[in-house]
C-alpha cells in the first residue's frame, strides 16, 4: 500500500506540473516566449550562506576567518551561490554553472525573453525559486525568494545575478515584468555579480519587492509568472560605437 501510495503521489505531481506548463504555454506562446515552470526549494530550517554569516559577524564587530574573507573578494574564487543550501563548495567562475546544474539540479533556459513561472506561492517562508538564464553569451541566475523581513509579514524578492564579475555585470540591464488582470508591474536594473551575496542584495532591497497582497494580484492559482528580458546597457552600446 505504501508503494502504491507513493507512486500515485508521484503521478499526481507529474500531472500537476504538466498542467501548469501547458497553461503557461497557452498564455505566453502567442508572444513567442519560452516558459520555464520552477518548483520551490523549501527549507524548514533556514541555513544562511557563508557570505550572510560573514556579513552578520562584521555587523557584530567580529571579523570572519581570513580564508572566508579572501574567498568572497577574490574574483577568481567564489562560494556556492545557491540559496537555502549550506554548500561548502568553492570554485572559479568558469565552473559555477556546471556546479549549479549538476549538484543542485538548477534548470537553464536560453532565449532573449523568457517567462519564469513559480509554483506553490503559498508555501511558508523561507522558500526559493531559482533558474539560470543563458542570454547574450552569458549566464544569469534568477532568484525569487519568499522571506519574512519582518516577523509575520512575508515578502517576495526577485533579483538577477550575473555569473561573472561586477565589471561584466555593468554591461547589462535586466527587466522583470508581471502582467495580469489588466495590471502591469516592471522592475528594471543592472544585474549584480554572483561575487556579491544574494542575501545582501535582498536585505538592501535592491530588487523587485512584492508584499503578499500584491503578489496575489498577479498570481494565478498559486503560481506567479514573471517575464524576463536582458539587454546590453546603453552605456555599453555607446562605448562599442565609439
Amino acid at each position: 500500500m505504501l508503494f502504491f501510495t507513493q507512486c500515485f503521489g508521484a503521478v499526481l505531481d507529474l500531472i500537476h506540473l504538466r498542467f501548469q506548463h501547458y497553461k503557461a504555454k497557452r498564455v505566453f506562446s502567442a508572444a513567442g516566449q519560452l516558459v520555464c515552470v520552477v518548483n520551490p526549494t523549501h527549507s524548514l530550517k533556514y541555513a544562511p550562506t557563508r557570505c550572510a554569516a560573514a556579513q552578520a559577524s562584521t555587523e557584530q564587530g567580529i571579523l570572519p576567518p581570513c580564508h572566508h574573507h579572501e574567498a568572497v573578494h577574490d574574483p577568481q574564487l567564489v562560494p556556492c551561490t545557491c540559496p537555502l543550501f549550506s554548500c561548502p563548495w568553492e570554485g572559479h567562475l568558469e565552473v559555477v554553472v556546471s556546479h549549479l546544474r549538476q549538484t543542485h539540479r538548477i534548470n537553464i533556459l536560453q532565449g532573449a525573453e523568457i517567462v519564469f513561472l513559480a509554483t506553490d506561492m503559498h508555501l511558508p517562508a523561507p522558500t526559493d525559486w531559482i533558474i539560470m538564464h543563458s542570454c547574450l553569451g552569458h549566464q544569469f541566475l534568477l532568484v525569487l525568494r519568499k522571506q519574512e523581513k519582518y516577523e509575520g509579514h512575508p515578502q517576495f524578492f526577485a533579483t538577477m545575478m550575473l555569473i561573472g564579475t561586477p565589471t561584466q555585470a555593468d554591461n547589462f540591464t535586466y527587466r522583470l515584468e508581471l502582467n495580469r488582470n489588466q495590471r502591469r508591474l516592471k522592475w528594471e536594473a543592472t544585474p549584480r555579480s554572483v561575487l556579491e551575496c544574494v542575501d545582501s542584495v535582498i536585505s538592501d532591497g535592491d530588487c523587485l519587492v512584492l508584499n503578499t497582497s500584491l503578489a496575489q494580484l498577479f498570481s494565478d492559482n498559486g503560481s506567479l509568472a514573471i517575464g524576463i528580458a536582458i539587454t546590453t546597457s546603453k552605456v555599453h552600446n555607446a562605448e562599442a560605437e565609439m
